[in-house]
């Protein structure tokens, strides 16, 4: 299909342009208009963070071929100040701290401005409804509802104008007051550029090649076809790594793309460079791959058996890291407990689902510098480690991190800028390689997945006097953060408890998984999911309170940890009494309340989301006078 006359009212102003049959308005808005407030959080239609208005209506920009708006009124972000002076909506957004990372906001903001476009006195419950179509990861959505709702009672004469302004803390008294965020005005007005949103004069895009097989080795890869292809200005495979071909957080085993062998589905075999998507994405799938399959291991346990699968030469058992600790005399000890409980715990593989995906730039620039624009949460270490793969001196490479559009740790893996600075390199023109929701999900680290199995001793008045857990974990097919999450699940798996005999083994595992890596919490929420939940267990059995059976083991003010750490200050049981207050804990074993509890449904607590509420837009009151 030819490209195409495209005619529409974008933003207050006649536009006239040459389209391509295969764009989405999404597209044409962001890569035509350079209007890259409207972001693309997953092509499907399901985050929202592509919102924009089309004759009047809230769409999803992904989702709407460009010729299906021909003739359209069509307003994005950009329109709401595009005075420079921020709408009463984004100017609640930034009084009410409604946004992080930010990446989502401007979609936020305009399904907000849609809502109270609907109905100007829109109840919390509705806004809620009306914002149901976008996702936030990052906020909990507590200030974005409180956002709309100043932003509503300003917008209707409930409130004065003044409500917006910022409140004047006394010089230097920043803690526990609501101070202004100073980058939320170019966040809620879609300003802000994240990796995904800058372009370069002369740039190319980048496309990757992945495995479509869990563990082969790679008996040949023909990269002639795609390289012959018009428009094509390099292509990269591991050939082209001129230094150490390894990265990692704490063992550099995995290659910038897969060297003789892949180890999971999604691994990078070869990045193509090219002067539009389309091409790139053509030649990429050019690129011809011979395969010898060989035996895959999924599960931890399986892999540490004899005659398991290898996956690292290095590690020929597949343990990427064991991390012993040893108190006292656990055996012994639990032979003197009045009860014994033993129960196995797992965790899920959990996906960070951050709105922004992967995305990056790079070019080496005048002084032969090569540079990286990313959301990467590990320049530092990232740079000292890409001057050994490209083999050059630290001072010729320079990471510049962009607005991170919400990582939670998934971002701290040097996973595709060593192909950026590789593919920058051989073109000596800038690179940009913007990862696809779906590339996200299968091929960058998750949280551990675990197995625990815990055994507890305690006497009968709730006295811990023995703990044993072992914890394995699938760290996929690389190291990554492995190593680190097993030594802080095992740091924190015995819990803030006084403890004397302690014996914790945390291990962690090469699968043909995904790679497993940092995730908020780690190892700690893998091993206190566990512990927590077995001293729940234990409280039962002895017919104690909760509260009462943490209170008992709960650390004090200079307690020894099981590491050797002793504590100045411990806020355990302050927590805990706050928690109990705040919760209006009705006291009593787990299985003492029968079937009502006093501690629910009360005034003060929050009640849920009641989906389906009205939108009674027949009954909309009048602004007041």
């Amino acid at each position: 299909m030819p490209d195409f006359a495209f005619t529409a009212t974008i933003n207050g102003r006649k536009v006239r342009r040459t389209a391509q049959p295969h764009q989405r308005l999404l597209d044409f808005l962001r890569d035509d208009l350079n209007l890259t407030g409207a972001k693309e959080g997953c092509g499907a239609g399901e985050c929202g963070t592509c919102s924009v208005f089309v004759d009047g209506v809230l769409m999803k920009s992904c989702l709407l071929p460009v010729a299906k708006a021909q003739g359209a009124v069509i307003e994005s972000v950009e329109s709401l100040a595009a005075t420079g002076e921020l709408s009463v909506l984004q100017k609640a957004f930034h009084k009410a701290g409604a946004s992080q990372c930010g990446y989502c906001i401007p979609g936020m903001v305009m399904a907000a401005t849609a809502a109270l476009r609907a109905n100007p006195f829109a109840g919390r419950e509705e806004i809620k409804e009306r914002l149901g179509g976008n996702i936030c990861r990052c906020t909990g959505y507590q200030k974005i509802v409180d956002a709309v709702e100043l932003a509503r009672d300003v917008g209707n004469g409930r409130l004065p104008a003044q409500a917006l302004d910022e409140v004047a803390a006394p010089d230097g008294d920043f803690i526990g007051r609501n101070i202004r965020r100073i980058d939320a005005p170019s966040k809620v007005s879609g300003r802000l550029k994240y990796a995904g949103d800058m372009t370069m004069p002369g740039m190319l895009h980048v496309q990757v090649l992945r495995s479509p097989h869990p563990h082969a080795r790679i008996v040949s890869l023909d990269t002639s076809a795609a390289l012959a292809m018009e428009g094509v200005e390099g292509v990269i495979t591991s050939a082209d790594v001129p230094g150490q071909d390894g990265f990692g957080v704490f063992v550099h085993d995995q290659p910038v793309m897969a060297r003789d062998k892949v180890r999971y589905v999604g691994e990078a075999i070869a990045a193509v460079a090219a002067e539009d998507l389309l091409t790139a994405k053509r030649a990429a799938a050019a690129i011809k791959v011979e395969y010898e399959l060989l035996p895959a291991v999924f599960d931890p346990e399986a892999a540490m058996c004899p005659g398991a699968p290898v996956l690292h030469d290095y590690a020929p058992d597949n343990i990427t890291k064991h991390i012993p600790i040893r108190v006292g005399d656990v055996d012994a000890a639990f032979a003197t407990c009045d009860l014994v409980v033993e129960e196995n715990y797992e965790t899920q593989p959990i996906e960070h689902a951050y709105l922004e995906p992967e995305a990056g730039l790079a070019y080496v620039d005048h002084d032969g510098v090569v540079t990286i624009v990313s959301p990467d949460q590990n320049i530092t270490h990232h740079r000292h480690m890409l001057a050994k793969i490209i083999a050059q001196p630290i001072s010729k490479v320079r990471f510049i991190m962009s607005p991170v559009g919400g990582g939670f740790g998934g971002k701290e893996d040097m996973i595709y800028q060593g192909m950026l600075a590789l593919l920058a390199m051989k073109t000596r023109r800038p690179v940009r390689l913007v990862f696809t929701r779906e590339e996200s999900i299968l091929s960058t680290a998750k949280r551990h997945p675990s197995r625990t199995k815990l055994r507890m001793g305690l006497t009968a008045d709730g006295r811990i006097v023995a703990s044993h857990l072992t914890m394995i974990c699938d760290g996929g097919a690389y190291g990554l953060s492995t190593e680190g999450v097993m030594r802080k699940a095992a740091i924190l798996g015995a819990g803030p408890y006084a403890i004397s005999n302690v014996r914790v083994d945390t291990y962690g595992i090469y699968t043909n998984n995904t790679p497993s890596g940092a995730f908020r919490s780690f190892g700690a929420l893998q091993t206190q999911f566990a512990t927590e939940t077995h001293l729940d267990i234990c409280a039962e059995r002895l017919g104690l309170d909760p509260f009462a059976i943490r209170r008992i083991n709960a650390m004090r003010d200079g307690a020894m940890t099981h590491t050797k750490q002793t504590l100045g200050t411990v806020s355990l049981t302050r927590v805990l009494d706050a928690a109990e207050k705040a919760s209006g804990w009705e006291a009593g074993a787990p299985a003492s309340r029968g079937a009502t509890r006093t501690d629910l449904d009360r005034a003060d607590t929050r009640p849920p989301v009641a989906l389906g509420a009205r939108f009674a837009a027949e009954n909309k009151q009048e602004a007041a006078e």
